[in-house]
Parts: C-alpha cells; structure tokens; sequence
C-alpha cells in the first residue's frame, strides 16, 4: 500500500464553529464524511465535533485565525498530520459591516476583504489540483442573495459575495469535466448570529425577505453539490428578489436597497454624527468629521 494510499478523502468546513458552516458540517458527518471543524474558537468547535461524534459522526478541530498569513499551510500540515486529505472544501467563513463606506473603520473594511475574498481565493486554489488529479470531490463557496446587486450601506459585503459568485462559477466551468465540483450558495437571510452582529436585522430590507433556518441552507447546499450543481438559492423567497434586482434598472434599485438598508435612527453615513433621519434622509447634509460609531461585526 502506498503513501498516497493511505490518506482518507475528509469534508474541510471553514467557519464551522456556528451558523450555516456548523450546520453542513453535520449534514455532511451524518452522511458519512469525517469532518474537519477550522475556526477561532477552539471551545465552539469542541461542542460541534462533540455532537457530530455523538450521533456516531467522526470529526477532528482545528482551532485556526485563517487570517493569519500561514493560515493554509498550518491547515495542510494539520491534514497531513491526520493523514486525511481535503475531498470538499466548504468556505463559509466571513462577516459583514453596515454602514457607509466614509465613515466605517478602514481595519474594519480591508478585514472583510481579507477574510471573505482572499481566503477563499488562496483555499480553493490550493486544494483544487488535488481534486482534479483524483477526479471527485470539489468546493462548496458561501455566497448570498446579495451577490447578484451592488449594496448601498453594505456595500463591501455585496461585493464580496458578488466576487464569491463569479469565482465559483467560473471554477465550475473549467473544473466540471475532470468530475470535480464547484458549488456556490446563495441564501437570503439566515437566522444567525451574523445578522445580530452584522447589525442587518435592523435593515428594513432584512426584515422583508423571511429569515431561513441554517439547517434547511446546509441541507439544500449539500444536496445541490452532490447533485453537481454550479449554484444553489435555498428559499423562494431568495429567488423572487434575485429576479425582481434583475428587472429593475440600477437607477432605480440602487436607491431602493439604499433606503431599506438604513433606519431613520441610524448614524447618518456621511459622518456628521447626527441621525440619518435628521441628516441626508432630511436633504440636509453636510460635510463634517467622522463620528465614532461603528457598524459592528462578526468573523464567523
């Protein structure tokens, strides 16, 4: 038997401590996939491979700041230890901020950058030759329903997403013939923590479309990987607001995400520190030095 031989295929979920990365990290356990849990809190991966182990699951932790620039090369070294290789790669990981790009913190914003679109990009194509030269396995990307419109007021979240989308279907395409698939998924809200922490349950655009279950996400996302499809949007509900952003001109919808994306009680974006009801939204705005209130955020 060879080296080579000796590896077992294992289901990777990055950002598996909570939320819709938890939650197919355990749909992919019960189906039979030993799992491996990748996020910042050691203490929460324990209570997930904890549960995924007990209902006869096998799971292993990897406690990791994928941020940090050795991120990848320590999660290699860790499978290889394990003598696991990476058979689906699940990029869940990431956060979102609410705000105006003006005023929300500089570290804040690159931060998202760093985790929502350079990690996955330096993930993907790490483990991907891999699955080409055995010919199975594959990716599944966590989007968003607001990767198919640019997003006023969250405006890096939006592009972030819109870049997962691209990417991944991109990579579907040049991958698919040598039997590797490239998934990505495209929710609309999901009852998490990230949109408490994101502060977006206070959008009014949040509260119109009804919040899925992270269960009833990682089951279709699971599903339509499986069935080798290039994109999954779990929920009708997702669907219709993908097909109403795709018939309004921007003119008119760019305005429209603006106005549900922000209360009249919020901090006005352009940073005079006043309320965006007293402010911009009263036509009185004026250029003035940035206020200290922060949109908040979660590294999931």
């Amino acid at each position: 038997m060879t080296l080579k031989q000796e590896f077992r295929p294992a289901v990777i979920v990055v950002g598996a401590s909570r939320g819709i990365g938890k939650a197919i990290a355990e749909v992919a356990a019960r189906d039979g996939a030993t799992v491996v849990l990748v996020a910042r809190s050691p203490e929460d991966l324990q209570a997930v491979a904890a549960a995924i182990q007990k209902a006869g699951g096998e799971a292993f932790t990897l406690a990791l700041d994928l941020t940090a620039r050795d991120a990848a090369a320590r999660l290699e070294d860790f499978l290889s230890e394990k003598r696991l290789i990476c058979d689906v790669l699940v990029n869940s990981a990431g956060y979102g901020l609410r705000g105006g790009a003006a005023t929300l913190p500089l570290d804040e914003q690159l931060g998202l950058i760093d985790l929502n679109i350079r990690v996955v990009t330096e993930l993907t194509p790490r483990f991907l030759p891999g699955m080409v030269a055995r010919g199975r396995g594959g990716v599944i990307n966590l989007g968003s329903v607001a990767s198919f419109t640019p997003g006023p007021f969250m405006a890096l979240y939006y592009a972030s997403k819109g870049f997962v989308r691209s990417f991944s279907e991109a990579l579907h395409q040049e991958v698919r013939r040598a039997g590797v698939t490239v998934t990505c998924v495209a929710p609309g809200p999901v009852s998490t923590e990230f949109l408490e922490k994101s502060g977006a349950n206070r959008a009014a655009l949040f509260k119109v479309l009804p919040k899925l279950d992270a269960k009833y996400v990682a089951e279709r996302a699971w599903r339509g990987f499986k069935a080798r499809r290039r994109l999954v949007i779990p929920g009708t509900s997702a669907k219709l607001a993908i097909l109403v952003s795709g018939l309004l001109p921007s003119a008119a919808l760019l305005p429209l995400i603006g106005r549900l994306q922000l209360r009249g009680n919020d901090p006005c974006p352009c940073g005079s520190g006043k309320t965006f009801r007293d402010c911009c939204r009263a036509g009185r705005s004026q250029r003035h030095a940035p206020s200290e209130t922060r949109a908040r955020s979660l590294p999931l």
